[in-house]
């Protein structure tokens, strides 16, 4: 759970009316109610709430922060109102439509996800765009990286009992090191089926085995190795299977470090992480960077986008 507690779903006509929407609110949009209803709740707590404003005023809530919102605010508010998988199947989308694909943004969606949580946005995504997720990267991506995508879309790699084959895990370190290191060039192919089709916990036992084998870590290696769209691919994999966590804590800070915010990296793995295990990665982001991350956002943001975050963020640990 998150900081702080959530408040009850159940909102009255004049905290809706509060939300600043109404014509007869003569103050025009009330940004602190907003930020005070919506991120306080669950995102089911939110679905309620804009069934609630819906039936008392005919309208749409997330229209109606759309059109009396703007920027980085609006973009958030209207995050928070999707639900999660939804969310995620927008994120991609939009990663794909028009000219170039930010391949970052697929394959950290489809690295960090479970198999369950990837059947669902595959469902959502297919209801809302009319195309399958599938389709829609192999018609925008090409090579390799079209194939480590779809491989990590069909969600072989999830740990269900946690059993590891010494044998296997050191047979595929061995495989890895033939593919990469041993020889002049790279099978990539060795690489993309070992890391999205072994469960976590048999790849971190593959990883030190290589390191014996290799005398450098596996993360050197594929840098080596690789590059380009498949290098952060197989990093992303490599890095949410030593610890997810840490791989969303550096995800955030490289969003608020440096000149500049990546204000759209930033709100996704904060709206998607919030209620799942934003507490972990903030203590994670404590630990690896000496800081916290409401600090960093409080430096890098303003104004209502800033409270927004940091009363979705919480307190520090």
């Amino acid at each position: 759970m998150r900081q702080p507690p959530f408040l009850p779903a159940v909102i009255s006509p004049s905290q809706c009316r509060g939300l600043g929407f109404m014509p007869d609110t003569p103050t025009g949009t009330n940004e602190q109610a907003i930020i005070d209803v919506l991120t306080k709740r669950s995102n089911a707590q939110r679905q309620q709430i804009a069934k609630s404003f819906k039936a008392q005023f005919g309208k749409d809530l997330t229209e109606n922060l759309k059109s009396e919102l703007s920027g980085n605010f609006e973009r958030l508010m209207v995050a928070l109102m999707y639900p999660p998988y939804r969310y995620e199947a927008k994120e991609m989308h939009d990663a794909m439509e028009g000219l170039g694909t930010k391949e970052g943004v697929i394959i950290e969606i489809l690295a960090s996800r479970t198999k369950s949580q990837l059947q669902e946005i595959m469902k959502a995504y297919e209801e809302d765009f009319g195309s399958t997720l599938e389709e829609d990267i192999q018609a925008d991506t090409r090579g390799y990286v079209e194939r480590i995508l779809v491989c990590l879309l069909q969600g072989s790699r999830d740990d269900i009992s946690g059993f590891v084959d010494p044998a296997l895990a050191l047979q595929d370190a061995q495989d890895l090191y033939a593919a990469g290191e041993k020889i002049r060039g790279t099978d990539e192919m060795k690489f993309i089926t070992i890391l999205t089709t072994r469960s976590a916990t048999h790849l971190m036992r593959v990883f030190q085995e290589y390191e014996k084998i290799a005398n450098k870590s596996i993360e050197d290696s594929i840098r080596s190795e690789t590059h380009g769209s498949l290098e952060e691919a197989v990093l992303t994999v490599v890095k949410c299977t030593w610890n997810l966590h840490s791989y969303f804590a550096e995800r955030l800070y490289y969003a608020l470090k440096g000149a500049g915010t990546r204000d759209r990296k930033l709100i996704r793995n904060i709206v998607s992480r919030s209620e799942i295990d934003l507490n972990l990665i903030k203590s994670q982001f404590k630990k690896m960077y000496r800081k916290t991350l409401s600090s960093m956002i409080a430096g890098d943001t303003s104004g209502d986008y800033k409270n927004a975050l940091l009363t979705l963020v919480g307190s520090d640990p």
